[in-house]
């Protein structure tokens, strides 16, 4: 990968962690699809023109990146992770469980060696979204973190009984995937991570036993910093740590403790978008590893899992609170995490959601200028 000088300045003040409810025009292509009634090409056709609509949207309120929405997935995950070789989707005997409710039943599953495919679909796709964006707009792409090939059950031990050798693999992977969102334009891409965020909860079950708690997560940063060893110096990477985002309920709740001296400290992103919207985050104190004039921390101390405005004076005493661990100049601004994680959604409005985003647009201008 060739090093050049940084032209995209990311994260930025009032930013946004990726996805947006699907348009009923999208469920309705869907479900069409599904039943055989329309073609592939048709549905596309109609992702296509929404997220025309949601790019414009974006603009409008006033963000600097905007996505596609994620409107070609199903899963924040899964759709990119069953397209690369060696991963395969698979309808699961039970969902996951979340607060009072659980899953739809679906899992990935390692099947042979792991590499990234040139023709993934993500890319094609990003290129066409790239065109869309233009020069209006940073085109913000969102996959998947590697490390979401980690959790229990996944990786096949008949294939790779050594998990170093499964590390290597995914990493080589993910340099590849890196390398061709580059090649398509792409110079701000985020690394989704639920598994890492769960590594700092005690009611997550993250190992079957092999390995200790530490060692995962040592793992975990370990391969996020190789894979970035050699990035492209003007690409823009960044970490979201969710919680757990189905139809409004999560999934675990814990503090970044355990993990903020491995990876607050040392992972080499440019920056960390953080769920803070309630108790269940803990405070702001591991943000004390974060290093003075290191990677930027995007404060999710706004829900997307409702519709209701925050009180604009208690997000700026929040702010305020974390400026107490990290420097005003090194913070910024979003939702705990995006509006629809899976194409269920959230249990808010589309009108609820462009509110939402543009108040953080708006307290971003008032806090930073």
């Amino acid at each position: 990968m060739t090093n050049t000088t940084i032209t995209v300045k990311a994260p930025f003040r009032a930013d946004q962690v990726g996805s947006l409810l699907r348009p009923k025009s999208i469920h309705r292509a869907n479900e069409e699809y599904k039943a055989g009634k329309i073609s592939a090409e048709t549905l596309h056709e109609i992702q296509t023109e929404e997220i025309r609509r949601a790019v414009d949207k974006q603009i409008e309120i006033g963000l600097q990146a905007v996505t596609d929405g994620e409107f070609r997935r199903n899963w924040w995950h899964f759709d990119f992770l069953e397209q690369l070789d060696g991963v395969e989707g698979y309808v699961s005997k039970e969902g996951r469980p979340f607060k009072g409710i659980q899953t739809e039943k679906y899992n990935i599953r390692n099947t042979g060696k792991i590499t990234f495919k040139p023709d993934h679909p993500f890319i094609r796709d990003f290129k066409e979204f790239k065109k869309i964006v233009g020069d209006r707009a940073v085109a913000k792409q969102t996959i998947p973190s590697p490390n979401q090939l980690f959790p229990a059950g996944i990786r096949n031990k008949n294939v790779y009984p050594d998990i170093e050798d499964y590390a290597k693999d995914i990493i080589q992977a993910y340099r590849d995937a890196i390398q061709s969102f580059y090649d398509a334009g792409c110079r701000y891409l985020q690394f989704d991570d639920v598994y890492l965020a769960g590594l700092s909860s005690s009611e997550m079950p993250y190992s079957d036993g092999e390995f200790t708690r530490e060692e995962l997560i040592e793992l975990a940063l370990s391969v996020v910093n190789r894979i970035l060893e050699d990035k492209p110096a003007d690409l823009v990477i960044t970490t979201h740590l969710c919680r757990g985002n189905y139809r409004s309920k999560w999934a675990f709740e814990g503090g970044y403790t355990p993990i903020a001296p491995y990876i607050f400290a040392n992972e080499k992103v440019n920056g960390f978008f953080l769920e803070y919207d309630d108790e269940r985050s803990g405070d702001f104190e591991p943000l004390s590893y974060i290093p003075e004039g290191g990677p930027s921390i995007v404060l999710g101390v706004l829900t997307s899992k409702n519709g209701n405005l925050e009180d604009k004076e208690t997000i700026k005493s929040r702010i305020k609170e974390a400026s107490k661990y990290v420097p005003l100049d090194q913070l910024c601004l979003s939702t705990q995490c995006g509006f629809a994680s899976t194409h269920h959604g959230n249990e808010l409005t589309e009108e609820d959601q462009w509110h939402k985003l543009r108040f953080v647009v708006e307290i971003a201008k008032e806090v930073w200028g």
